[in-house]
């Protein structure tokens, strides 16, 4: 079954009927929202509840936004959400097909993205989906953390990327985004982004999880496991969810140059010492992208 919402193909053949997640009466403002207006910064400008800056900002798109894409390539977005980094990607490739569990963030997603006639939104659970191709790019953009709860078995992140990895073409590139459990944040009183509890992520995730992360040595070899030896990292600065500025190890961030990017948006924390002087120490004895708050991986085989 399918929907064609503008230009956008909404397909349903893999739904189950019942969402499985969902942020609450938001998602429903949420679509009034995309239905009515095409710039939300007057939006966000007027509205500080974090899902609608985390839904609505142009500033999402930025961890994928500076990446060269070649416009004949095809995409893969695993998670697409409400489409915060949907539209980048049609506006980069030729096609883009987007995996989301939600139907009411699929169609948030296409009413915002209607005049793309390069999308397709698949609503359901990667692992029922039939794909029938295979693809230049894959993203999973706050993705990973959560394979365990959609992924069966004792190894369920390495067995989700080995699903990934069979739908990559070969010389196709994987992007992942994801929190580093071991960043500065954390250590200076920021709860667990998915668990909400302090030190969770530092402390091993001690307590049931509906999520978890990792360490930037756990992350490459996870992925070199699963065969993808090439991995390239960046450091986005706060983090991936709103990345104003992004490093590479060919580039990492200088002494005073974190100092008016640190920011929390989301919850409230302690702040038990100055991580933007914390980083200038960090930074001088060479452990920056240990303390990243969160990775940008672009790898391949």
């Amino acid at each position: 079954m399918k929907q064609q919402i503008g230009n956008v193909n909404l397909n349903l053949a893999f739904y189950t009927g019942q969402d499985q997640y969902s942020d609450g009466d938001i998602e429903d403002e949420l679509l009034e929202i995309v239905k009515k207006y095409e710039d939300y910064e007057i939006i966000i400008k007027n509205d500080n509840r974090w899902p609608i800056l985390y839904h609505l900002s142009k500033y999402r798109a930025n961890i994928i936004e500076w990446y060269p894409m070649s416009k004949d390539k095809t995409v893969l977005e695993i998670g697409a959400g409400c489409g915060a980094i949907t539209g980048v990607l049609c506006e980069k490739t030729h096609h883009v097909t987007a995996v989301e569990l939600s139907k009411k963030r699929s169609m948030i997603n296409a009413y915002r993205h209607k005049s793309n006639g390069n999308l397709e939104i698949i609503v359901g659970d990667l692992n029922k989906i039939e794909f029938t191709e295979q693809y230049d790019y894959i993203t999973l953009i706050g993705v990973l953390e959560y394979a365990s709860l959609f992924t069966e078995g004792k190894t369920p992140f390495f067995d989700f990327l080995m699903k990934i990895k069979q739908l990559l073409k070969p010389g196709g590139k994987l992007f992942i985004a994801i929190e580093n459990k071991y960043g500065l944040k954390y250590w200076a009183g920021a709860r667990e982004d998915h668990t909400g509890r302090f030190f969770d992520s530092i402390e091993g995730y001690s307590g049931e999880v509906s999520a978890r992360t990792f360490s930037k040595r756990e992350l490459m070899s996870l992925l070199e496991n699963v065969g993808f030896s090439n991995q390239q990292y960046y450091y986005p600065i706060p983090d991936y969810k709103l990345p104003f500025r992004i490093y590479s190890d060919e580039r990492l961030p200088h002494v005073g140059e974190l100092r008016d990017l640190i920011h929390n948006y989301d919850q409230q924390r302690f702040q038990l010492f100055n991580e933007s002087v914390a980083f200038d120490e960090i930074i001088v004895d060479g452990n920056f992208p240990f303390f990243s708050n969160s990775f940008l991986v672009v790898c391949g085989s």
